[in-house]
């Protein structure tokens, strides 16, 4: 057992090249990366206009006024210096990335990441919009992206307990079977509310994402909104089954986990693809939204060798 604890063992400051690259530091650069491509996004001019407060203060319509009031309060705040506010947005974004990315510093990294993922998806996106009237969709990045940032935060802190995948050894088996469950239960629960299930709802949702994107990634969009034209009940139907079976997925044997996680990564494209990579080639977006979250939660979950075992209790 403690060569298991050696080979997994991450967060110490004793990195030593390549060969130390466990699978666990890998995913924690992974994440890493997503941070610092948020940060660069943030450093867009269109960040620096006016149309940022403004897209900010839309977060807010819908929502009850307790979290609305606070998200049109800080929107008209940061439009008095937006310059310098966005800078430190960006900063701090970037910050986090390599603070991930520097091992002596990836502690305190995570657990910003948690601190100012959470800040965000109140103020920034108001919970995307999963508390209006008419909910929100999977494919408009339900439940909120950076709310995964942080799941990911918790699952991926530095720890030498073993488990049976990634996401356990730090909060444990059942809980991190717990999360999981939570998340692709909620997104099979919000893909059949009016948000998804209206018969244009998701058609549309997919078309919106096609201006300003590349050629190649708009051809997706639009023909793929096409195809859903007037199916959105359908269409909501079969990714709340898909997200179903996904939820349940890390409590089946082995190799039926392994093949749900195959699903879970196969919905995430899909997803990704439907809400325009996030928008991060249009000049506007502020990250690649959830599809390459969701995509790396799900390998986060892959079962490890049946000789690696979790201390129950520990």
């Amino acid at each position: 057992m403690s060569q298991t604890y050696a080979a997994g063992s991450v967060g110490t400051g004793t990195a030593t090249g390549l060969a130390d690259l466990t699978p666990r530091r890998m995913l924690q650069l992974a994440l890493g990366a997503i941070w610092l491509l948020d940060g660069i996004l943030q450093y867009q001019a269109f960040m620096y206009s006016k149309a940022f407060p403004q897209m900010l203060a839309s977060s807010a319509a819908g929502n009850p006024a307790i979290l609305a009031t606070p998200i049109t309060w800080n929107a008209g705040f940061i439009a008095h210096n937006l310059a310098a506010y966005n800078t430190i947005f960006a900063t701090i974004q970037v910050a986090i990335g390599l603070g991930i990315a520097w091992r002596p510093a990836v502690k305190p990294a995570l657990a910003a990441s948690v601190v100012w993922a959470l800040g965000v998806w109140w103020f920034g996106e108001g919970f995307n919009g999963i508390l209006t009237s008419s909910g929100s969709s999977p494919v408009a990045g339900a439940p909120g992206g950076v709310i995964i940032y942080a799941l990911l935060a918790v699952l991926l802190w530095p720890t030498d307990r073993a488990a049976p995948f990634e996401a356990a050894r730090a909060v444990g088996r059942r809980t991190a079977q717990a999360l999981w469950l939570i998340l692709w239960a909620s997104l099979a629960y919000f893909a059949l509310l009016p948000a998804s299930r209206a018969p244009h709802a998701i058609s549309q949702t997919i078309s919106g994402m096609a201006a300003g994107e590349p050629g190649w990634l708009s051809w997706i969009d639009t023909h793929a909104a096409s195809a859903l034209s007037g199916q959105g009940l359908a269409a909501s139907i079969v990714l709340a089954v898909a997200c179903g079976v996904v939820a349940l997925g890390t409590y089946l044997p082995r190799s039926a986990a392994r093949a749900t996680i195959v699903l879970a990564i196969a919905v995430a494209t899909a997803l990704w693809l439907a809400e325009g990579l996030g928008g991060i080639f249009t000049g506007s977006g502020t990250d690649p939204s959830t599809g390459p979250l969701l995509a790396l939660l799900a390998l986060t979950f892959w079962p490890v060798h049946a000789a690696i075992k979790q201390k129950e209790g520990a």
